[in-house]
């Protein structure tokens, strides 16, 4: 069987059987790109399971105790995430540009840190840009590292290293995954980058802020 082939728009999404100079969708030049879906790997009928390591549970029989929270210290903030954020939890902050996402993360850590390990990785700021708005805000812990960093990689190298219990990436725009075509903040991209967090997240148990700036 012919193995299907589609194009696709690094910016919007839009998916088309045939190549445009001018995505018909968002209008953007040149980002179709051409996509071949992975073919089945076995005929209808024929396709051989393999038992995971995860089971389904009773709702009854599923422990919960006491559940442990990190508050921000801002109570808004600790109100819309039900009381704080939970352990293993993954928070998006979304909002425009230049709202204040990342001072309202940075003042976050003030009093996150005096109960847990923050690593704050930027891909819009340097360390020092960091430290100065810091400094403005009178933010000092011994428990808040920052790294300077897009490549998703090194990301997740640096966070298994030192597992921290809360990560907060700033923002899914700047990131990107080495192997793929598509430039930072492209849908592939953003795509890609979050589910790489996510799974990190579950794994580790790690509460991850990922800043997303709107604008379309």
């Amino acid at each position: 069987m012919k193995q299907k082939t589609v194009f696709l728009c690094s910016d919007c999404g839009y998916e088309s059987p045939k190549w445009y100079g001018k995505c018909p969708s968002c209008g953007a030049w040149n980002t179709m790109s051409e996509f071949k879906p992975a073919a089945p790997s076995a005929a209808r009928g024929t396709t051989s399971f393999v038992r995971g390591t995860s089971r389904p549970t009773l709702l009854g029989d599923i422990e919960t105790g006491d559940e442990a929270r990190f508050l921000s210290g801002i109570g808004e903030l600790d109100r819309v995430l039900g009381g704080g954020a939970v352990h293993g939890s993954f928070v998006l902050v979304g909002g425009e540009p230049g709202i204040g996402k990342s001072t309202l993360l940075l003042q976050m850590c003030q009093e996150m840190c005096r109960n847990a390990r923050v690593l704050y990785v930027s891909g819009e700021e340097s360390l020092r840009q960091i430290k100065l708005r810091a400094a403005r805000l009178h933010i000092s812990s011994p428990e808040l590292y920052i790294l300077s960093e897009t490549d998703m990689d090194q990301i997740i190298n640096e966070t298994e290293l030192m597992a921290p219990d809360i990560l907060i990436v700033d923002s899914i725009q700047t990131v990107y995954v080495p192997g793929k075509t598509s430039t930072p903040g492209s849908v592939s991209q953003v795509r890609e980058a979050t589910g790489i967090l996510m799974r990190a997240a579950k794994q580790a148990g790690t509460t991850v802020f990922l800043v997303g700036h709107v604008t379309k």
